[in-house]
């Protein structure tokens, strides 16, 4: 068929990282500006398949004419425009900078929501080739710290009167104020919240639960062993992984460390895109083309007290059926998938949304190993995801990969397809669909952050401190007329027992002040 000139199609992608084993002492260890521009070089050799330090003449034209440079906002290296060093790390002159220059908003749905907003630009000519990059070095932060010489880290700085950047995305805060006083502040606590909720709304008991969570994070340890770029590349058991122990410390629970987010990685990647019409400009060979399908972007209710159902997520549901739907796919019909998996909830709520198998051995649902075992380079996992979807679909022309991204507490959403094929749809316009007004016509739930009296228990947590002890217990409860109320739980000995005995359900009495005291 004859592609339109304004079809986008991915045609470099780069990882790069320094690993844990590496023999490198904190301090020369690459900071993320260096990871960074690493990632986009080795997209670029990707270009023309060279290996690293190789000759790519198409992807330096690329390099050369790109509009647009974007960087996913990293969250240990802070300054006014990263975007504008990294360029000037690739090479560009002062002033000859890409027009565009980008930072995205803090959500891991960036790196795929980041390409949505590319392929819509280019298709709609208004972009030609876009570069995008992300990358974090907080195992060289933490080195540094455990040094009894604590080495200072000579990272870029840059002025606060530097050219501001464009910032892409929704940038607020993940938590209410209630919840964040009850003790939501990060992840490690929002997610086993909602762990333990779909635990509940299956039927499952602790143990069941327990080695559903272990069989399917081994899995994704195994897909990390396989993968050259993965941090950690060795298969774990599901005992291993759920059993807690003097090296996989309980964090919150139903989670030990190792069914956790690894983000103390030194880890960057990046992605090229551009028009079909640069692709052949620059000489880039069609065996390197991968073509962006199509895609959709959401959130859910934004705050977990807004969602009636704390096991599900409707952004997920409509966003993937948009984006099948949009591709030309069925679900069966896609041969490759990398779904977000900060937590083992993430995987388990994004695929039952999806229609996906938990335990398809012929289709795993990471082609990294996830963020615990792949690595989680805070806001650019997905990037990672993409990357490995670009190499399955060359290795295997005419399949088709599924990638998606998520933001804060299982909250923004980002679903990609992609193939080797182009789109069978009109390429002029690149298909996406935003379905924001179809999630915020959905229910939301009552809140109450004065309630009190009896309520029972509809999740919790508890959390740990890093000797083993447990510090606070965080529940979600509904009050006699089915509002929720957010508590916590001090008593010690009903912390433990919470961990081995079922909570949800239990009855109790709420006061004002949020403490709550179970019955019995």
């Amino acid at each position: 068929m004859t592609l339109d000139p304004r079809t986008p199609v991915v045609v470099g992608v780069g990882q790069v990282s320094t690993p844990a084993d590496a023999g490198v002492a904190a301090a020369d260890r690459p900071e993320p500006l260096e990871l960074m521009t690493m990632a986009l070089r080795a997209a670029a050799e990707d270009c023309d398949g060279a290996a690293a330090g190789g000759d790519a003449p198409a992807g330096q034209a690329l390099l050369r004419d790109a509009d647009s440079l974007r960087v996913v906002a990293p969250l240990g290296w802070h300054v006014p425009n990263p975007a504008l060093l990294v360029a000037s790390r690739l090479g560009y002159a002062d002033g000859d900078e890409p027009g565009e220059l980008m930072l995205s908003s803090v959500g891991g749905n960036s790196p795929q929501a980041l390409m949505h907003d590319a392929c819509r630009a280019i298709s709609r000519g208004d972009l030609d080739v876009v570069m995008v990059t992300g990358a974090e070095a907080m195992y060289a932060r933490a080195l540094a710290r455990r040094d009894p010489a604590k080495p200072w880290l000579e990272w870029a700085v840059q002025p606060a009167e530097a050219p501001p950047p464009i910032v892409f995305g929704v940038d607020k805060p993940g938590a209410s104020e209630l919840e964040a006083q009850r003790g939501v502040l990060l992840p490690v606590h929002a997610y086993p919240l909602l762990e333990n909720a779909l635990r509940a709304a299956n039927g499952w008991t602790l143990a069941e639960h327990a080695a559903r969570i272990g069989a399917l994070w081994s899995r994704f340890s195994e897909v990390a062993a396989a993968n050259p770029d993965a941090w950690i590349r060795t298969a774990r058991t599901p005992a291993e992984i759920v059993t807690p122990s003097a090296d996989n410390r309980m964090v919150s629970f139903p989670y030990p460390k190792l069914c956790t987010a690894n983000m103390q990685v030194d880890q960057g990647a990046g992605y090229i895109v551009c028009s079909v019409e640069a692709a052949r400009r620059a000489g880039v060979p069609e065996e390197r083309w991968v073509f962006p399908l199509a895609g959709a972007d959401g959130h859910d209710h934004w705050f977990l007290s807004q969602r009636p159902e704390l096991h599900r997520s409707p952004a997920i549901r409509l966003a993937g059926a948009a984006a099948l739907e949009l591709a030309g796919l069925g679900i069966d019909e896609v041969a490759s998938v990398d779904l977000y998996s900060c937590f083992p909830v993430a995987v388990q709520i994004a695929a039952a949304e999806l229609g996906l198998a938990a335990d398809d051995p012929a289709r795993p649902l990471t082609l990294t190993g996830g963020l615990t075992f792949g690595g989680g380079p805070g806001n650019n996992y997905t990037a990672h995801g993409i990357a490995r979807a670009v190499g399955a679909l060359r290795a295997d022309p005419g399949t088709s990969a599924l990638v998606t991204g998520l933001g804060w507490y299982a909250t923004k959403h980002s679903v990609g397809i992609y193939a080797s094929r182009p789109p069978a749809h009109d390429p002029a316009v690149f298909a996406w669909r935003d379905v924001q007004a179809e999630v915020d016509a959905l229910p939301q739930c009552r809140v109450d952050g004065e309630a009190s009296g009896p309520v029972h228990v509809e999740t919790y947590t508890v959390t740990f401190d890093r000797d083993g002890a447990p510090g606070q217990g965080i529940a979600a409860c509904r009050t006699a007329d089915d509002v929720r109320a957010w508590a916590n739980i001090a008593d010690p000995d009903v912390l433990v027992q919470l961990c081995v005995e079922e909570g949800i359900g239990r009855k109790g009495t709420l006061a004002t002040d949020g403490s709550l005291v179970l019955d019995g």
